[in-house]
């Protein structure tokens, strides 16, 4: 049966339904469409970054990262649906693989559109059941955390320049729920460019140091505090900050345990 469809970025997708051939360019949803039921006989295509979960993921073939994924190799594997997000892939490789093959573009930017999208994959791949329940066990662990002071944080996503996570993240949405205060909000861009003596003048509390997109290291860190000593520099779970989805659910209880930490006077 064909279905069409509006996805996120308003555009018209006419594809199969339920889709029989998935290809997934986003390593968050690809976790997320194993978690509602899916399987490599219907996953038959990813990225080199789709790597969870990781005993089931290197059966698939692989089309390429996601800024660089392979229009030819994704068209080779016959998909009936793929699926894509607007900060993960480029704009013109999509658009270029939607002259042929019927392709859904998410975009997640924040805490509730993340339960969206989980709701959406359960809803075009016939999926609502296990997707509405996981969305329910999402909401029900963040509800559990309970911040107890406002800290003052900065959260680098790059060095050399150094970048960070401002306002319309997805990043910026989990500090929020952890009630931090993110101190690059302010600035221009989702990822602003920033210098060391901005962020000195930012005044954060707390620096993290995710493992993730860029893969900081105890050097950096000790780097920081030296340029900053009124601010701890600590590393950070990457994937439990800048994954959605499924990943949402144990990312929770992750955030409740760092909240304690930074809530607990000495540094462990």
């Amino acid at each position: 049966m064909r279905k069409t469809v509006t996805d996120e970025l308003q555009r018209e997708v006419i594809f199969h339904a339920p889709p029989r051939r998935i290809v997934s360019l986003c390593p968050s949803l690809t976790e997320t469409l194993f978690a509602i039921g899916l399987d490599k006989k219907t996953i038959v295509g990813r990225t080199t970054y789709c790597v969870h979960p990781a005993a089931r993921v290197p059966a698939i073939p692989a089309v390429g990262g996601t800024k660089n994924f392979d229009v030819q190799r994704v068209r080779a594997l016959n998909p009936d649906l793929v699926i894509a997000e607007k900060e993960e892939n480029p704009q013109g490789a999509v658009e270029a693989l939607a002259e042929t093959h019927p392709v859904f573009v998410f975009d997640v930017t924040d805490y509730e559109t993340a339960l969206r999208a989980v709701s959406t994959l359960g809803a075009l791949c016939n999926r609502a059941s296990k997707a509405e329940s996981l969305v329910a066990d999402i909401r029900t662990a963040f509800a559990k955390l309970h911040p107890h002071r406002r800290q003052r944080i900065a959260y680098l996503v790059w060095r050399a320049p150094y970048r960070a996570a401002g306002r319309g993240t997805y990043i910026h949405a989990l500090l929020e729920k952890c009630g931090f205060e993110n101190v690059c909000a302010p600035l221009v861009g989702r990822y602003p460019q920033i210098t060391l003596e901005k962020l000195r003048m930012l005044a954060p509390a707390w620096i993290l140091l995710p493992s993730e997109p860029f893969s900081f290291d105890d050097s950096h860190a000790a780097e920081l505090e030296a340029e900053i000593p009124a601010a701890h520099a600590i590393g950070v779970d990457g994937e439990m900050f800048g994954w959605y989805g499924s990943r949402m659910l144990p990312a929770a209880g992750y955030l409740s345990r760092l909240i304690a930490r930074l809530d607990t006077p000495e540094i462990t």
